[in-house]
């Protein structure tokens, strides 16, 4: 048995800028700060990522951490608003909905998640692209940890707890399109495959060891032999 473990923005779906544009709403009302408009998102958790700005923009952690609560319930309202603003369309990534029906189909695999959203925000940018979250029988979220190296244990007992299935080193693969999804399995000795739908170049994912990098999802039959290994 193999569990697959999807990483979203940039690897499933781009939200077309609604996650960032949400957060930054957010952060205003909240905090009375947004942090610096050249601040990276990618592979960091939500809370990370809040952490981080609000840091940058010099706040301490104690106001960060009083207000982070309300911060995520106004960050999902600004979500859902903006997931269907005019103007906007988010969009599943190349190769995605072929793979994941590929995949659906092999008794010997399991699809979940591994992501910095929230899971309610995750929620909400699957249902916006038509990707049905049920599909995904296992998540791991940034509401569950700050950290993204901790997801992938919070996965895998989340697999054994719901599904009664122990999942294992090489039988766990995370699929990614940062050095942050390539590596935070590490500790649990999962594998990973890299794709070059994000910021990060082939070049960049190769140098992370992963099983295989791709520069898009579309080779289902290369994507998927690469996951099972046959």
């Amino acid at each position: 048995m193999k569990l697959v473990l999807f990483d979203i923005d940039g690897t499933l779906l781009l939200s077309d800028g609604a996650g960032r544009r949400a957060i930054t709403r957010a952060l205003l009302e909240v905090y009375g700060e947004s942090g610096p408009t050249d601040y990276h998102f990618d592979g960091k958790t939500d809370p990370q990522i809040v952490r981080e700005l609000m840091q940058l923009a010099g706040l301490e952690d104690e106001r960060i951490d009083a207000g982070m609560t309300q911060l995520f319930t106004r960050y999902v309202d600004c979500l859902h608003e903006e997931l269907r603003a005019p103007g906007h369309r988010p969009c599943t990534l190349p190769g995605v909905p072929a793979l994941l029906n590929a995949l659906e189909e092999k008794v010997d695999v399991t699809l979940g998640l591994l992501t910095g959203n929230l899971r309610v925000g995750a929620q909400a940018k699957l249902a916006a692209v038509g990707l049905d979250a049920d599909r995904f029988r296992v998540g791991a979220y940034g509401s569950d940890h700050e950290h993204r190296p901790r997801l992938p244990a919070v996965a895998l007992e989340r697999a054994r707890a719901e599904l009664g299935i122990e999942f294992h080193g090489k039988h766990v693969v995370v699929i990614g399109d940062t050095p942050a999804d390539l590596t935070c399995g590490n500790g649990v000795g999962a594998r990973a495959i890299g794709v070059a739908t994000g910021r990060y170049s082939v070049s960049d994912l190769a140098e992370h060891d992963p099983l295989a990098v791709f520069e898009d999802l579309t080779e289902t039959d290369s994507v998927v032999r690469a996951i099972v290994g046959r």
